[in-house]
This record gives C-alpha cells, structure tokens and sequence, in this order.
C-alpha cells in the first residue's frame, strides 16, 4: 500500500509540472524538446489509457511490482523511443499498443495475479511500442535528450496516476474497491477494442 507521505509526493510533482502540461496544450511558443516530448503520451487516448493501466496493474500486484513494474515500463519505452528516432523498423506498432490496451484492461479486469518477472516482461513488451511511436514522431526541431525526458516524465505521471486510482478506489470501500477497479479495467479494455477496430 501507498503512505501517505508517497501520494504527498506524487501529488506535488504533479503540480508542480502543470505549467508544462499547460503550455503543452495551448501551443504557445515553440511545442519542441521537453513540452513536446510531455505533451505526445497525453495527447493520445490510446497512450493515456495503457499508462494508466499500467499503474493500476502495478497497484494490483504490490510489493516489489509497485516500482517495478512502471519502471520497466519506463526503461523499455525508451528503448522503443530510440528505435523509433534512428528510424528503425518495429512491426505493428499501433496493433501493439491497441493490444496492451486491451491486455492491461483485461489484467485488471480479472485482477490477474502474475509474477513480477511476467508482469515487467508483458508491459516491457508494450512499452517498446508506445516508445517507438514517440519517437518516430519527434519532430525534427525538437532535441532528442529534452523529447525523450519530456515522454518518460509525463508516462511516469500517468503511471503514479494509475497507482493512485487503485488505492483511492481501495480505501473508499475495503469490499467495493477492488470491484470498482477490476469494472474500470473492463471498460478500458472495450476501449481498447474500439480504439483496435477504428471505432474510437
């Protein structure tokens, strides 16, 4: 479980990135480097969805996957941005990423208890995904440092995010919690689905 001192903590570099999530957003100035790089993982319903889940499944396993899980995440997104900068081929991107989507939706919608070694390789797997679409769309103008620290801040965000969806959504209800996540987690997967088929 989260102390509170964490959730403090998450919620402060929450705050104090909004100016950047702003100017991400409104497009002032030039949208290069670190804003740009923030503003890609949240400006797809796809991205955001996946991150999330990421979050919420690593709330679900506990223990040692509560850092693990989102860090591999991180680690391997940027192995996937890298890729996709030097124009390196990863087949199916898209069809990957709609499928962690479903995936992960599907994870914590039956609250599936996976050992930390298979839960760090699934969403490894995904992550080179996500990353190779961010990178791959860097613009040109952008400094690849500042891009990629901008995409793997704003996944973490969504990843503490995700965390503290499934422990707010915990310490409501003790007994109707974990319900709550497991039908969000159905929902993000149908999602996923429709984003798989071209519906959303």
């Amino acid at each position: 479980m989260l102390s509170r001192s964490t959730l403090r903590i998450a919620t402060a570099s929450l705050a104090s990135l909004t100016p950047a999530l702003a100017y991400a957003h409104v497009g002032v100035g030039e949208t290069s480097g670190f804003a740009h790089g923030f503003s890609h993982p949240i400006s797809g319903l796809d991205h955001v969805l996946a991150m999330v889940l990421v979050g919420i499944f690593a709330f679900q396993l506990g223990g040692r996957a509560l850092w693990l899980v989102p860090a591999a995440f991180v680690g391997m997104m940027a192995i996937g941005g890298a890729l996709g900068v030097a124009g390196v081929g990863v087949p199916f991107v898209e069809l990957g990423i709609a499928v962690s989507v479903i995936v992960l939706g599907a994870a914590v919608a039956f609250e599936i208890k996976a050992s930390v070694a298979i839960a760090v390789t699934l969403v490894g797997l995904f992550a080179v995904f996500h990353g190779h679409a961010h990178g791959a769309e860097m613009p040109e103008s952008a400094g690849g440092l500042a891009y990629a620290g901008g995409f793997m801040i704003a996944t973490a965000l969504l990843h503490v995010a995700g965390i503290a969806i499934g422990f707010a959504i915990g310490k409501i209800s003790q007994r109707v919690g974990p319900s709550v996540v497991r039908v969000i987690g159905g929902l993000v997967a149908l999602a996923g689905v429709g984003i798989l088929t071209g519906a959303l």
